[in-house]
């Protein structure tokens, strides 16, 4: 009896061990998370997550042991520092207002390791004394170049209608000298309109520093389109040229103006002018008077020698370039003179700022033209240009620009933009960038 007993109980038993197996709901595996690993911070070729950076700005009075003093390295190592590294960067011409970073140790003593002195947004110059070898070098950051192509009109002037596209002053300034010799930028018509294809300049795939050359360019101007094409024509030379669609030179030997914006002609040439000042009597104006800013940069029209530059009477400061047996120039009313006696110019340096020294009504400068030791005015007369590209030349010239010609061309124009803009469901042209409507 008790054997059956057992055998009950054992049956029993056996029979909720398999009920409840039969029951167990099956468990959700656990999701496994995998630990991700942060990539390393790389810059400058340091590995930033070993050391404590510090991103600062040099300050007006700061010097470079007073930084490194500040962080804990003293005078003694300072002075080593100095030495060592003298013939490859002079850390007495450390400037105020340039950034710099510091990597320091990554404890609580935080000592400066390296000093990065950041020249610009691309070049840096590096100085490592982590380790009893001192060294510095220059750093320049990887640059991306990426071609645009744009399109715009003129509402109001040039570098409003460059600055609505999205771009900085810059480009309207390299723009402006392409066409320095053709194009007055300070009398363009309202609805003249352009097309640039041009390099811009990228660190970092998306922080933009700046631009590369402009390869092509078409400005329609009074109904005519100025075509330009940057090109290499004297290989031996290696200087490239701006050069038109029928191989014509675009740079001639003087510029029209020694201003490049922001300027008018306030008072022309006059070998008759009336001055109600005195007496409405006939004072000769010899010179073309371009108002402009106070303090704008004055450029030398064109290359020469600096064969005055002195403050004299109504002439105020001024200076005067001697660009060969022929002709000469002078510059007058300037707020302050850059160049001295016996400098060479190059045309388009910058030889003085807009002032009023002198007998002058308003800030302005008075340019002043001389042919063969006589005044005359430069607007009136024929003036020379640079060397045209030899006829041997040409043939590859009109090779190399029939490409970028159609590439011009395809450029969809600004009003193309704006009915795309004003028209969405009209099938849209193919272009590179969107024109901002004005």
């Amino acid at each position: 009896m008790r054997t059956t007993l057992y055998s009950t109980i054992l049956i029993i038993c056996l029979s909720v061990f398999y009920s409840c197996k039969e029951d167990k709901v099956e468990e959700t595996p656990k999701e496994i998370i995998e630990e991700v690993i942060p990539e390393p911070v790389i810059k400058y070729g340091f590995n930033f997550d070993n050391y404590k950076v510090i991103n600062d700005t040099i300050k007006s009075g700061e010097s470079f042991g007073i930084i490194l003093d500040r962080h804990h390295v003293f005078y003694p190592k300072i002075n080593e520092i100095s030495t060592t590294i003298k013939d490859t960067f002079d850390v007495r011409k450390v400037r105020a207002g340039k950034p710099y970073t510091i990597l320091a140790s990554n404890d609580t003593l935080e000592k400066a390791q390296v000093f990065i002195y950041k020249h610009n947004r691309i070049e840096s110059t590096i100085i490592n004394f982590k380790d009893s070898v001192i060294s510095a070098y220059k750093y320049r950051k990887p640059v991306t170049i990426v071609e645009r192509q744009i399109a715009g009109k003129v509402i109001d002037n040039f570098s409003n209608a460059i600055d609505t596209l999205g771009y900085g002053p810059t480009l309207a300034y390299e723009v402006a000298d392409i066409y320095s010799w053709t194009v007055d930028f300070y009398r363009l018509q309202k609805d003249d309109t352009f097309k640039l294809i041009f390099e811009q300049k990228f660190i970092e795939d998306s922080i933009p520093v700046g631009y590369g050359k402009i390869k092509a360019a078409v400005f329609n101007h009074k109904g005519r389109d100025l075509y330009a094409y940057y090109y290499l024509a004297d290989s031996i030379k290696g200087i490239p040229e701006y050069y038109d669609d029928e191989a014509g030179l675009l740079r001639r030997q003087f510029l029209k103006s020694p201003i490049k914006f922001q300027y008018r002609i306030s008072s022309r040439y006059n070998l008759r002018r009336r001055i109600k000042l005195y007496g409405n009597r006939v004072r000769p104006h010899k010179g073309t008077d371009f108002a402009a800013p106070y303090g704008t940069p004055i450029m030398s029209t064109a290359s020469g020698t600096v064969v005055e530059s002195a403050r004299r009477g109504g002439n105020g400061n001024y200076v005067k370039v001697r660009h060969n047996g022929t002709y000469s120039t002078q510059y007058l009313h300037m707020k302050r003179r850059k160049v001295r006696v016996g400098d060479f110019v190059q045309q388009g340096d910058v030889i003085g700022w807009v002032g009023m020294t002198g007998n002058t009504s308003g800030p302005h400068v008075c340019y002043r033209f001389w042919k063969n030791g006589r005044q005359v005015d430069p607007f009136r007369e024929k003036l020379p240009t640079a060397k045209p590209m030899v006829d041997s030349l040409r043939p590859k010239y009109f090779e190399f620009i029939a490409p970028l010609k159609q590439q011009l061309d395809s450029i969809p124009s600004p009003e193309a933009v704006l009915e795309q803009i004003d028209n969405p469901e009209k099938p849209k042209e193919e272009s590179e960038e969107i024109i901002a409507k004005p």
